[in-house]
This record gives C-alpha cells, structure tokens and sequence, in this order.
C-alpha cells in the first residue's frame, strides 16, 4: 500500500483543540488562542462514545456548524472524529477538512468498514487511531479498509493503549508498535497523541519530547479556555498559551549524521547490544527447559499450570530488582507478563500431552 501525505509539511505536525466542543464560545475562544500558537489542524470531539452512561457523549450535530465558523473566522482547518456512515456524511455536508476514527471505533472492524464505504469517492484525509488494547492488527486492518475504499491521504495516530495494573500514563504507550507501523508504511505519517497517553497534563511535556525523539510526525494535543472546568478529560487539556509554551520548548532531533565519530561509537555500542540480546534469548530459553520440567512434575501430581501466589510473589521481586536497576515498572510488568504467559502455555503442553518430546531429569528430549 502506498499513501500520499495529510499534511505535507517540512515542519512537525500540530493537532490541538479541546477533547470535546461544548459550547460556540468555548470552541471559538480555544480556536483564537490556537491560531497563532503554529497549529495545523484544529480538532474538537462533537460526538464522544464514553465508556459508561451519564458521561457527556458530545454535543452532536450542532457542534459542526461551531467548526464551519472556526474556518471561517481562524482561517484553521478542522478536524473531528466519526463512528459511522451518518457521521461521516454529516461532516461532508458541513466542510469538515479531516475526519479521525477513534480508538473504540478501530476495533470494530464492521464500523470502520460501514466509514470506509460511506467514504468511498471522496478524496478527504482520514486519521486513524490505534485501537484500545494492543492488537497491531486491527490497527493495520482498519487503514487497508480505508486504502481499498481508495482513500491515499491516511494517517495514523498513537494514542496508546489500555492497560490492567498501576501505571503513570492513563494509555501505556507500547512505542514499538508505533514503531512497527511506522516501519511497515514508511510514507504515511504517524502522529501521537499524547493527551490520551498521558490523561495528566503534568507528564505531557516530557511525553511530547519522547514522541520527538523517536520521530513521530507530530503531535495531538487537548486544549481548552479553562481545562479544569472542561465538560470531559479535564486532567489531561492545557490552556492555548501553555500548548504554546509546550511545543516551543520540544527539541527536533536529527535521525541520523554521517559524523566518523557517531557512526563508530554507534558501531560499538550497537555490536555489544547485539552480543547482550544473544546471551539474553539463551538465558530465556534455559528458564523454558526449567519451565517445562516443572511442568512434567504438576503432570505427575496433577497439579494445575496457574499457581498465584507464586506469580504475585515473583512479580514483586522483579518490580523491586528492577527499581534497584532503574528499569520502570511499566518495562517490568510487559516483560514479567510475556515470560508468565509464555511458561503457562510450555506447561499446558506438558501437561496434555501436546509436548514435541519429554522432560528427563531437567533436560528436554525432543523427537523420542
């Protein structure tokens, strides 16, 4: 698949507006404190899918007509987010420049498919943001809908991921899949939005740094009059003049440099990380064979794979070695959560039977 640009711009990417339009004036007061503050895309939820009843759900309809005067009075091109045919055609109807898909939409691949035909014909740019959990290919599913409706101005935007535990972001980012996609689809940007990583403005700053230096496009940014008195997501929007300050201070970095020095210090620091991962994957694939043999003893004694309060017990001890070694938590919990899974799934194939071979006195034996 290939794409051609949404925004086509030398400079990074501003999307900003307040998580939800509430009223004329709160949108329009955010639009004028926005329009010098070098923002590309003015943004504004008119519908808002909320995880339970009784939240505000967006304004509807009437809520457009506010982005059409925005354009008119700004100058800014607008941007809102869609769930269905009728959404998508009400936008049309009222000039809207972009349309996004949002995370609970993108998982429900009826719903992106109900968008993509409802957008078949038309040449409007479309974002799409990263479903709610972690599946990497929904997220791909949804932007190979849009491309075969024959849409080419796509994006992507990384808004994280939700999580079960403690956890200093509202979306744990898992950058690597970000990574991944940027990597699979070098020509189609890839914008993050940090207000929804972050659900607190105190970390937004340093998230937003993090964003550049591993070479997001651009970012996406709640932003609101008086964020404390915000209708929805009050915690994570900042006023015009802090997004201003924000995005000011971020540091652009270069991706590469054909400096002697950097190029063999790289060199050296990249072929002893290399030899690290090896030792690594070894050290791993002992724990399994101690696995699968512990495995062999619950079968013998008809003991069940899960045993908590042994889990509970080796995560705390991971999550206080790594805080000694100044790994985060979040690093811990991911790891500690593959390696568990990985070891239930060795072990209930020892234990019905499905094995390749046999555990004899700590050694596997494969093939007997």
């Amino acid at each position: 698949m290939t794409f051609q640009p949404v925004f086509d711009l030398k400079r990074p990417i501003f999307i900003a507006g307040p998580c939800s339009a509430e009223t004329e004036e709160q949108v329009l007061a955010t639009a004028r404190g926005l329009k010098d503050q070098g923002v590309d895309l003015f943004r504004a939820g008119i519908w808002k899918p909320r995880t339970r009843p009784g939240a505000f759900e967006g304004i509807g309809t009437q809520g457009l007509k506010w982005l059409k005067r925005v354009k008119i009075e700004t100058g800014l091109p607008v941007t809102t987010e869609v769930a269905n045919a009728q959404h998508v055609y009400d936008c049309l109807k009222f000039g809207i420049d972009v349309l996004w898909i949002g995370a609970r939409t993108t998982v429900n691949p009826f719903s992106v498919q109900e968008i993509a035909d409802a957008l078949e014909g038309t040449d409007i740019p479309v974002l799409v943001k990263n479903p709610v959990n972690p599946d990497y290919k929904l997220w791909v599913g949804a932007i190979e809908r849009l491309h075969k409706a024959g849409l080419r101005r796509v994006a992507a935007i990384h808004r994280g991921f939700s999580s079960y535990g403690d956890s200093k972001y509202r979306n744990v980012p898992r950058w690597q899949m970000a990574i991944d996609l940027m990597q699979e689809f070098p020509d189609m940007e890839v914008i993050c939005d940090i207000s929804h990583i972050c659900g607190r403005r105190d970390i937004l700053a340093e998230t937003a740094q993090k964003a550049y230096d591993l070479n997001f496009d651009g970012l996406m940014v709640e932003v609101h009059p008086t964020p404390d008195q915000a209708w929805s997501d009050a915690a994570q929007q900042v006023t015009p003049e802090r997004f201003g300050e924000m995005t000011r201070a971020l540091i652009r970095r270069a991706v590469t440099t054909d400096d002697p020095d950097f190029l063999a210090r790289m060199e050296n620091s990249r072929s002893a990380i290399d030899d690290i991962d090896e030792e690594i994957i070894h050290l791993i694939a002992q724990r399994m064979h101690l696995v699968k043999e512990i495995g062999a003893i619950k079968k013998d004694k008809n003991i069940a794979v899960l045993q908590p309060e042994r889990f509970r017990a080796l995560r705390e001890a991971l999550q206080k070695r790594g805080e000694k070694n100044e790994l985060s938590p979040e690093f811990i919990s991911m790891f500690l959560e593959a390696i568990h899974q990985e070891s239930i799934n060795q072990q209930e194939q020892i234990i019905n039977g499905k094995a390749a071979g046999k555990v004899v006195a700590g050694n596997l034996w494969l093939g007997d």
